[in-house]
């Protein structure tokens, strides 16, 4: 009896050092992470801190490296956004929702969440060329913000489809069984209770879609985003009117990662900096994004009481 005790103390003592040393490699791929990444945006900002001036934000693009500015790039690059996640999120939400609460059981459906699965994984460029002949020559929306922001939504629409099942998937039964005890419907059950309770894992989707969303460029060039543009796509004179008339929808664009490309791509190493500082302005958005999706996260699993 005594030996048995001995050798479940010593099993339970390497499990506990097994379980000290992952935590440890894990800690130590999180800190790499980071300190990569800290690394990148402390380079960037060294080489663009200079640049990072109000007028930097407030200048359109020049062919002088100390006059030239991202205010077009900033500007295209929210509208873009906000495009794409107006697109993306309802239409996601609504497809997972079918998919796990109303799609019968069979080899159609299993065959749809197999498609699903694997376009997460397909290239940007793919997205480009299927936007390219479809939104902008087929349905005529041109080389324009919606155009952008549809093949962006295409893109990371597979990536939100699965993280909204996930968390429909990680709500207890019980939720389920107790609202058809007291004769709920379907869908009293699912916008009353499923939606609100997976909130939390919707926008952990919604993250990671839009920050990958935020940095492509391979769709974006291919449906011709202009690398070089001194307008705006709203009346700087009556910006509030311009925006709810969607007139915004249909106008040219460019966006961060196009305007440092091309600053990058220029012979004058002057123009290196300005895409620095671009690059500081990308990496702080992303960030403001992210923290903001992750408050509101946050926010809503502490309401949450099972």
């Amino acid at each position: 009896m005594d030996r048995r005790l001995e050798d479940i103390r010593a099993l339970i003592a390497r499990h506990k050092i097994n379980d000290q040393l992952f935590g440890l490699l894990g800690l130590s791929c999180m800190m790499v992470a980071i300190i990569m990444l800290l690394a990148a945006f402390l380079d960037l900002f060294i080489d663009g801190a200079h640049r990072l001036t109000w007028d930097f934000f407030t200048s359109f693009p020049s062919r002088r490296a100390g006059e030239a500015g991202i205010l077009s790039a900033w500007v295209g690059t929210t509208f873009v956004m906000l495009t794409t996640m107006l697109a993306a999120v309802p239409l996601g939400v609504a497809a997972a929702v079918y998919l796990e609460e109303y799609a019968p059981k069979n080899w159609v459906t299993d065959l749809i969440e197999i498609n699903v699965t694997n376009l997460a994984g397909v290239p940007s460029i793919i997205y480009g060329l299927l936007a390219l002949g479809l939104f902008v020559y087929q349905f005529g929306f041109g080389q324009s913000i919606l155009s952008a922001g549809l093949t962006l939504a295409l893109m990371i629409l597979p990536i939100v489809i699965v993280a909204t099942r996930e968390a429909l998937r990680s709500i207890p039964t019980s939720i389920r069984e107790a609202a058809y005890a007291l004769g709920a419907t379907r869908w009293q059950l699912v916008s009353g209770h499923l939606i609100p309770y997976a909130r939390g894992g919707i926008l952990t989707g919604v993250i990671i879609g839009m920050s990958r969303a935020i940095g492509e460029t391979a769709p974006i060039i291919t449906i011709g985003a202009l690398t070089f543009i001194a307008f705006l796509p709203i009346n700087p004179e009556a910006p509030v009117l311009s925006i709810l008339r969607f007139d915004w929808l249909w106008q040219p664009f460019t966006v961060l990662p196009i305007q440092m490309f091309n600053w990058v791509s220029r012979p004058d190493k002057a123009f290196l900096a300005n895409a620095a500082a671009a690059g500081v302005v990308l990496i702080v958005m992303t960030l403001l994004m992210n923290g903001l999706a992750i408050y509101l996260r946050y926010s809503i699993r502490k309401k949450i009481k099972w």
